[in-house]
């Protein structure tokens, strides 16, 4: 009995080795898998349900099969693919699940998330954040040509990377105080997220003098990275692709 957890794949045309380490952990690990969760930045970038590249209708297949199989697959948004639809997600069987999910998992209470909205000490990703989630400009950006759409994402994704070059680590990770505070908002014992690209398995003190855990996965840059819950605990695991 184990359910497992991946995000930040940031999967592209042009990291084939990605897709193919995605594939193969689909083979060797998420059929055993009670649930498979994939907490954002699944993709490197996302312009609409209806952009044809091969690479969608080859990860959709897979994951296709993986659900018809029985292993039910749950999604949440990252900052990269906050526009995959629902129409992707049928493609693909899975779920698509809010910013925030609590689950009970083998007795206990988990909370999952991509990450992005405890990094709150980096005010100008948080403006950024709010605006390109504003359902209004959504909707205007969908309507637009798919090559606008993919030059807009292409300068987007330049200007982050100019950005982050400027900011401070400390910027960039979460606030510890809004780990306790997501945690106390919802009960839970332990959280899980993603984008920061720290894997590691951090003990949280917690105001009412218990402890709890804070799990963050790793980016697929050059090996796998998942966390695995089991009725034993939590573990990450990173691995070859």
């Amino acid at each position: 009995m184990r359910t497992l957890f991946i995000a930040d794949l940031h999967l592209s045309e042009q990291e084939p080795a990605i897709t193919a380490g995605f594939l193969r952990f689909l083979q060797r690990d998420a059929y055993q898998a009670d649930a498979l969760y994939i907490l954002g930045d699944f993709f490197e970038y996302w312009i609409g349900d209806d952009d044809p590249q091969p690479l969608h209708r080859e990860i959709a297949e897979a994951l296709r099969d993986l659900t018809a199989s029985g292993v039910p697959c749950y999604f949440i948004h990252g900052n990269r693919d906050f526009l995959i639809g629902k129409r992707f997600a049928q493609e693909c069987g899975m779920t698509l699940l809010p910013q925030e999910t609590l689950l009970t998992l083998y007795g206990h209470r988990i909370l999952i998330m991509h990450g992005d909205t405890l990094c709150i000490d980096d005010k100008d990703y948080q403006r950024y954040r709010r605006k390109v989630h504003n359902p209004l400009i959504q909707t205007l950006f969908l309507w637009l040509p798919l090559r606008t759409r993919l030059n807009i994402a292409a300068k987007m994704r330049d200007r982050s990377q100019m950005t982050n070059g400027d900011k401070s680590d400390a910027i960039m990770d979460v606030n510890q105080q809004a780990v306790i505070e997501a945690l106390e908002r919802n009960q839970a014992e332990w959280l899980i997220h993603g984008h920061t690209h720290r894997p590691a398995i951090h003990n949280i003190s917690m105001p009412n003098g218990k402890l709890a855990k804070r799990a963050v996965l790793g980016a697929w840059h050059y090996q796998g990275s998942m966390i695995s819950v089991t009725p034993a605990g939590i573990e990450l695991i990173e691995f070859p692709f």
